[in-house]
């Protein structure tokens, strides 16, 4: 089938990319990098075959690339990320997420590929019971940042197409996917940032009294690739970990694989603002539907992140 994912040098798009290649896809890539080598860094040519620099934000150039390629399938991959990115980088989010995926959906209308668009468990707010994919059409929920909120509009962009033009897309809300090829920004997971700052003797604040549930990047992406196989439009689902774990037992890995100072860690006793209290979730139909599954465990998985933090830093 030929595939394209948007953002494909991202942390979920890069390793999409070479999940659904691993599954003799034609598959090609779009992102905001010049080049297409493993991490987008350095220079390049601005396509080559199978990659094209393109701002999905901007109709024309997401146009000529989709019209180039007709792809069967298009993975939307390409987002700003972040509740922090959303308040201080508020106009590119939203030029990125809502007009990007407005421009994806119309030219679906148009031509009529499949879509599947990768959302996030941020849409679920401030919900406080078990995260089913169904509640947000059961229960007024409050979105507790920009970011959460561009996502949201991006689901209600979706079902209005669907009403309107019948376009077939699939939804995945991500929750705290993790693991190597996550290079650092200020805007990234969790997991990403705790690895990064003590790996280079930075301190950190710790929020006490959030719990998540992480998944490994490859247990991710392996369960989104596999919409190809059971594409069922319409659908919803939560891809995530059924094992939570608090915020505090996270950094004590991160301090175990680090080998850092634990003074470097102050602890606060009080909720962390625009963010969950706890991410309760199901991922029951992912598991029944798309054979997802949690092969490594949170232990592992920072364990494999941090090796590949020293390597990719030569640390």
């Amino acid at each position: 089938m030929k595939v394209l994912v948007t953002g494909s040098k991202g942390v979920v798009g890069s390793k999409l990319v070479e999940v659904l290649k691993a599954k003799n896809h034609e598959v090609f890539g779009v992102d905001l990098f010049h080049t297409n080598n493993k991490y987008g860094h350095g220079l390049g040519a601005v396509h080559n075959e199978d990659y094209f620099r393109c701002d999905i934000s901007e109709y024309r150039q997401i146009k000529d690339v989709i019209e180039h390629v007709k792809p069967d399938i298009v993975f939307n991959c390409a987002a700003e990320f972040g509740r922090w990115n959303g308040e201080h980088f508020y106009e590119q989010v939203w030029k990125s997420n809502a007009i990007g995926m407005k421009n994806i959906i119309r030219l679906q209308e148009t031509i009529g590929f499949k879509l599947v668009h990768c959302s996030t468990s941020e849409v679920y707010g401030d919900y406080r019971d078990v995260m089913y994919e169904d509640v947000l059409e059961k229960v007024p929920i409050n979105q507790m940042n920009d970011y959460a909120i561009s996502k949201k509009v991006n689901e209600m962009q979706i079902r209005n197409s669907q009403i309107m033009y019948d376009t077939q897309t699939v939804i995945v809300r991500i929750f705290n996917t993790y693991g190597p090829g996550e290079w650092y920004h200020p805007f990234r997971s969790v997991n990403c940032l705790f690895a990064y700052n003590l790996l280079h003797d930075r301190p950190i604040t710790v929020y006490k009294g959030h719990t998540r549930t992480s998944t490994y990047i490859y247990d991710c992406v392996n369960t989104i690739a596999n919409i190809i196989d059971n594409f069922k439009s319409g659908e919803v689902y939560n891809i995530a970990s059924k094992s939570r774990h608090t915020i505090e037992e996270l950094v004590e890995l991160v301090l175990k694989f680090t080998g850092a100072d634990p003074s470097l860690v102050t602890y606060v006793d009080k909720l962390e603002v625009l963010t969950t209290r706890d991410k309760i979730v199901s991922p029951d139909k992912a598991e029944r539907d798309l054979k997802h599954d949690n092969t490594v465990p949170l232990e592992d998985g920072v364990r494999r992140t941090i090796e590949w933090m020293r390597e990719y830093y030569n640390l």
